[in-house]
């Protein structure tokens, strides 16, 4: 496995690290196989709280290596067409993955975060962003529509109408809008991105694990659901959370006047 995309870990709490800083981390054939491999093992892991999203150096990523997409050139049309079709159905794999895992993915983001990179961010379910963070769909520059589950998420997210601005005119815009328009969580200056991702990291992380893992399963199924099976999946949830040691602990901190210590059953 190469070192496009690393991963490490700090008890309960993995940290996959997009790795080609001098490329602005895009992505290329080689950080796709391994983003694929390392999130697949963070999502079988169940010993995880919470996954963090990264990128080194100054960047989270800048969407695909176009460099990469040039060597494409020479081939036929029906040739790129398979190509990209096979690259791409590989890509969404990773993506899969973080919809369906139970621990929260928190994005840590700085920089460019264009094409694959804002799908891949949008496919996070927090967001902590710097203050000079810019955004872009990117895929209207190169004659491409949205890869990643952009062109569903950002609808769920911005509505309809935003998503279209955002995908068919491709304008760049800043964190303070990205926060305005729900796309990002906090937005921090550069200096205090880690400290405030860490934050939010350790609340997680000291959480009752099986509520937030079924709270994040409720809102990732409810957008599929219709107001009843919502209503019986919470019931459902409710029901198994309160079987649990954390909710013992939960209701006796309460009354006891301290504050919990969650553990795992």
């Amino acid at each position: 496995m190469n070192d496009t995309v690393l991963l490490s870990r700090d008890g309960p709490v993995a940290t996959l690290t997009l790795n080609r800083p001098d490329a602005l981390n895009a992505l290329n054939p080689e950080m796709i196989e391994t983003l694929v491999q390392h999130v697949a093992t963070v999502a079988a892991d169940d010993s995880l709280r919470v996954v963090v999203l990264c990128g080194a150096g100054r960047h989270f990523m800048a969407g695909g290596d176009i460099r990469s997409f040039a060597e494409k050139l020479s081939e036929t049309p029906a040739e790129r067409s398979d190509g990209f079709a096979r690259m791409i159905g590989r890509l969404h794999a990773a993506i899969e993955h973080m919809h369906r895992m139970p621990h929260p993915v928190v994005a840590r983001v700085q920089g460019a975060c264009a094409g694959f990179g804002l799908s891949l961010m949008n496919a996070c379910d927090l967001v902590v962003a710097a203050d000079d963070s810019y955004f872009a769909s990117a895929y209207r520059q190169i004659g491409l529509t949205p890869d990643g589950g952009g062109s569903w998420w950002l609808p769920r997210l911005v509505g309809t109408r935003k998503a279209m601005e955002i995908l068919l005119l491709s304008e760049r815009f800043g964190a303070a809008d990205a926060l305005s328009l729900g796309l990002v969580n906090r937005v921090v200056p550069p200096a205090e991105l880690d400290s405030a991702t860490n934050a939010l990291v350790q609340t997680l992380a000291a959480g009752p694990v099986h509520a937030t893992r079924r709270a994040k399963r409720l809102v990732r199924e409810s957008l599929s659901r219709t107001l009843s099976e919502q209503l019986e999946a919470e019931a459902a949830s409710f029901a198994a959370c309160a079987g649990t040691a954390d909710f013992v602990e939960g209701i006796t901190a309460f009354v006891q006047k301290r504050t919990p210590q969650f553990g795992r059953d």
